[in-house]
């Protein structure tokens, strides 16, 4: 059996495309060794609110060529101020009740943490847990990188042992195809098109929202509304194009 990777930057609360990718692969890297690119998904996400979509931004201090794991939170009081959007925004939905304590927890813990890329394994870490993904995840800090961008991504899969490496589509855009294949590993991009609705408050539909709306809204058949938990001829992987 081969060994799929994917490596992407940490994000705060992604959203449920980033935990397909997770849970679509045997490892992933947070590849946070890369630099930090403001207004970006690194310290933010977007949540629904009767008033429509809301920005929640965790404050950091930028300055330029930072890397994403050298990034500092600036402020602890973001911790209260997302909750009280989030509770607020969420308190009808089916299921809130059943995770405010794990995460009204989770924020009272981060209000801690002074390192954005910490934050955000956190939040990455217990969201696996309530959705039951259990891939490997590891740090691209861990590993020796060298070169541009492109053999960067395949060196890390050449020490991992991968045999394919899963992209995210709008990677096509500045990957090197050749370097995987030189090196033998397949490179394939998934798809996130076609995803079905929820019960979701506050139309019209969204599906580019934190992965909060998403189990807020629907609980543990969370995982009936993402491609990567059915079967691979479902999950419309497409090797080498979108």
């Amino acid at each position: 059996m081969g060994k799929r990777v994917a490596i992407l930057q940490s994000n705060y609360i992604p959203w449920k495309g980033y935990f397909d990718l997770i849970n679509s692969v045997d490892e992933f890297i947070l590849y946070d060794t890369a630099q930090f690119t403001k207004n970006d998904w690194r310290n933010r996400n977007i949540i629904k609110t009767p008033g429509g979509l809301l920005w929640l931004t965790i404050p950091v201090l930028h300055r330029f060529g930072q890397l994403i794991q050298d990034t500092i939170i600036t402020d602890s009081s973001w911790c209260r101020t997302h909750w009280r959007s989030v509770s607020q925004s969420y308190a009808k939905t089916a299921h809130f009740k059943t995770y405010e304590p794990v995460f009204n927890e989770l924020y009272k813990k981060c209000s801690a943490e002074i390192k954005l890329s910490n934050i955000n394994f956190q939040f990455i870490r217990e969201i696996c847990s309530i959705l039951g993904i259990d891939t490997a995840i590891s740090w691209s800090r861990d590993y020796h990188l060298e070169g541009g961008p492109t053999k960067r991504l395949v060196d890390l899969c050449a020490q991992l042992g991968a045999s394919e490496y899963l992209s995210g589509p709008s990677a096509k855009n500045y990957i090197e195809s050749d370097l995987f294949a030189e090196a033998n590993i397949q490179l394939t991009y998934v798809d996130y098109s076609g995803y079905p609705e929820y019960s979701q408050l506050y139309p019209p539909f969204e599906h580019g929202v934190s992965i909060l709306d998403l189990i807020f809204n629907t609980g543990p058949q969370a995982r009936m509304y993402m491609k990567s938990f059915r079967s691979l001829d479902a999950c419309e992987l497409t090797s080498g194009e979108r």
